[in-house]
C-alpha cells in the first residue's frame, strides 16, 4: 500500500486558509477537472480502463468501496457483506435499504445480479469479465445477493469494490450488449447530467446517494484532453480547477510548490508502466528467446530521465514498490543492458536478424510518442531489431492490440485495488485482460493458490515465484513506476484525496476554499 507524501501549497498565510468555510454562492460553483485519461465507454460492461472507471467512482455504486488510502473494502451499496462459513467460495451481501436510480426505481438484488451477470455474458474484449474468473454464479433474493465462486478466492471482495462491481438499472440496460450513448444510470454520489465524448462529462451531485461517503461533493465538469499539452495550456489559460492525469513530464518536473498560486499533491503511486508482447504464433515475437533479447537491451533509466524527467522510477518487477510481493525479478535475470547477451541468444536460438515486428501506442496520451522513439533507438542501435512504429487513436488502439494486431506495445496499469493480485491474473494470467496471448500452467497455478489466503501478507512466496517464471517467459516487460500528480488552484482543497491506490477517483472530495 503507497504511503502519500503530499506536498500542500497554502495560498492563505498561515494553516488558518485549509479552515475557510465556502460561501453559498461558492457551494453550487462548478469545479472543472481536466485530464487526458479518455472514456472508452459509459456502461461499465463495456470498459477496462482508468477514464471510464474514474467515471464509474462517481456515477455508479459498487456494493462496496474504499475510504481513501484504505487497505480493506468498506460497505458502499451494501449494508454488510462477508464469506459465509466453511471457506472462500461463497460471499454473501445485503443491499442498503431505500437506494434509487435516476429513473425513480428502487435497487434490488436482482439489479445487483443482473450486473454482475450481464458483465460475464458481454465478455467485452476491452471490458472487465477477466476480473470474474472465479465466479461462478449469482443468487439474488429481495435484497440479499450471494456470489457462488468456482474456487476459493479471498480477493473476490476486492473485484467486487471495482468498476467492474458497478450496479446498474436492470431495465435500462441490455443483458447481452454493452449500451450506447450518452446516459448512464447509476446510484452514485453524482449524477451524470451531460456528456460529450472525448470533450466533457457534467456531474451533479445526487441529493439521495446513501453509501461509503459523508455525502455528495460539489457540481463537477470533466474536461477530456486528448494531449498533455493542451492539458497544461488549458491549466495555464486558467479553464480547468484542477489538473491531473497528466501533464508533460517537463512540466510536472517544473512544478514549484512555493508557487502561491496553485496547490500541488505529489505522492507514490501503484501505477505502472509495462511494455507489452503479442506471444502468438503469428507474431516474431512468438519466440521467448526473441522477448528475452529485448529484454537484454531495453534500459528504463534512459526512459525515466529523458523522456519522463525524473517523474518515473525504473521498474524491475510485475507489482510495483509498496505493494506486497514487490521483487526485482527483471534486474536479476537482465541485471545491466548487454547487446551480446542479446546477441548470443538470437544467435543459439538460430534467429534470423534484424527481427522486425511492428510497435503500437495510443496518440496523445502522456509522452507516448516519445517513448515509443526511444524504446526504437535502443533496441535498433544493436543492430538486432527493426521497430515499425504506429500511432492509433487511443479507442482503436485498444481494439487493435486486444485483436492482436499489433506485435508489441506499451500501456499504463493503475491498481484496480490494493493487492497483488491486480498485477497477476488481469496482466499474465490464461486469458488476461491485455490479451496477449500468453498462457502458463505454472504462473495459473500460483494466482490461484495466492488467492486462497484471506491473510494476504502471506501471499508473498507465491509472488516471488510467480515473477521469477514470468521474467523467464517475458510476456511483458516492466518499465516504470509512476509517481501521482495532482495539481489544483489555490482555492481549492480535497486535491490530496482525489485518487490513490484504491483506485477509486473521489470528486466528491473536491471543495472550494
Amino acid at each position: 500500500m503507497r504511503i502519500l507524501l503530499t506536498l500542500l501549497v497554502l495560498a492563505v498565510v498561515g494553516v488558518g486558509g485549509w479552515q475557510l468555510l465556502p460561501s453559498q454562492g461558492d457551494k453550487n460553483k462548478t469545479i472543472k477537472v481536466g485530464t487526458t485519461d479518455a472514456v472508452t465507454a459509459l456502461d461499465p460492461a463495456g470498459a477496462y480502463d482508468a477514464g471510464s472507471w474514474a467515471l464509474y467512482s462517481n456515477v455508479f455504486q459498487s456494493l462496496l468501496s474504499y475510504a481513501p488510502d484504505g487497505t480493506s473494502p468498506v460497505p458502499d451499496a451494501a449494508k454488510e457483506c462477508g464469506f459465509l462459513k466453511g471457506g472462500l467460495r461463497t460471499y454473501r451481501c445485503e443491499l442498503r435499504d431505500g437506494l434509487t436510480f435516476p429513473s425513480g426505481r428502487t435497487m434490488t438484488a436482482e439489479d445487483v445480479k443482473y450486473s454482475f451477470d450481464r458483465v460475464k455474458k458481454i465478455n467485452s474484449k476491452v471490458g472487465p469479465a477477466s476480473l470474474f474468473s472465479t465466479l461462478g454464479s449469482v443468487d439474488a433474493d429481495g435484497m440479499t445477493v450471494t456470489f457462488h465462486l468456482s474456487s476459493p478466492d479471498a480477493t473476490f471482495p476486492f473485484k467486487v469494490a471495482t468498476g467492474a462491481g458497478s450496479i446498474v438499472d436492470h431495465t435500462r440496460y441490455a443483458l447481452d450488449a454493452v449500451r450506447t450513448g450518452t446516459e448512464a444510470d447509476g446510484t452514485g454520489p453524482y449524477r451524470l447530467s451531460g456528456y460529450a465524448k472525448d470533450k466533457s462529462a457534467d456531474l451533479k451531485p445526487n441529493g439521495s446517494y446513501e453509501g461509503a461517503n459523508s455525502g455528495s461533493g460539489r457540481p463537477v465538469q470533466m474536461l477530456y484532453y486528448t494531449e498533455g499539452s493542451a492539458l497544461d495550456k488549458a491549466w495555464q489559460d486558467k479553464q480547468v480547477d484542477v489538473a491531473t492525469r497528466t501533464l508533460p513530464p517537463k512540466v510536472l518536473a517544473a512544478l514549484n510548490p512555493s508557487d502561491p498560486r496553485q496547490r500541488v499533491s505529489e505522492s507514490d503511486s501503484s501505477e505502472t508502466r509495462n511494455l507489452y508482447f503479442n506471444t502468438r504464433a503469428s507474431s516474431p515475437l512468438h519466440d521467448t528467446d526473441v522477448r528475452r533479447a529485448i529484454a537484454w537491451l531495453i534500459d528504463r533509466q534512459a526512459l525515466a530521465s529523458t523522456v519522463y524527467d525524473g517523474t518515473v522510477d525504473p521498474l524491475y518487477s510485475l507489482v510495483p514498490a509498496g505493494i506486497t510481493g514487490h521483487t526485482t525479478a527483471y534486474f536479476d535475470a537482465y541485471p545491466a543492458q548487454s547487446a551480446d547477451q542479446a546477441r548470443k541468444l538470437l544467435r543459439e536460438a538460430g534467429v534470423s536478424t534484424p527481427v522486425r515486428f511492428t510497435y503500437g501506442y495510443g496518440a496523445g496520451r502522456g509522452a507516448g510518442a516519445e517513448e515509443a522513439a526511444e524504446i526504437k533507438r535502443q533496441l535498433e542501435a544493436s543492430g538486432l531489431f527493426k521497430v515499425d512504429v504506429k500511432p492509433y487513436e487511443w479507442t482503436d488502439f485498444q481494439k487493435q492490440y486486444t485483436a492482436g494486431k499489433i506485435d508489441a506495445w506499451a500501456v499504463g496499469w493503475v491498481a484496480d485495488y490494493p493487492d497483488p493480485d491486480t498485477f497477476g491474473s488481469p496482466l499474465v494470467g490464461t486469458g488476461s485482460s491485455l490479451n496477449t496471448g500468453y498462457s502458463n500452467k505454472t504462473v495459473d497455478h500460483l494466482i490461484a493458490d495466492s488467492q486462497q489466503y484471506a491473510d494476504r501478507s502471506r501471499v508473498s512466496d507465491d509472488f516471488r515465484d510467480l515473477q521469477d517464471q514470468v521474467a523467464k517467459d517475458v510476456p511483458l516487460i516492466p518499465l516504470w513506476q509512476q509517481k501521482e500528480y495532482v495539481v489544483t488552484t489555490e482555492d481549492i482543497g480535497g486535491g490530496q484525496y482525489l485518487s490513490d491506490a484504491t483506485g477509486v477517483f473521489r470528486l466528491w472530495k473536491l471543495s472550494w476554499i
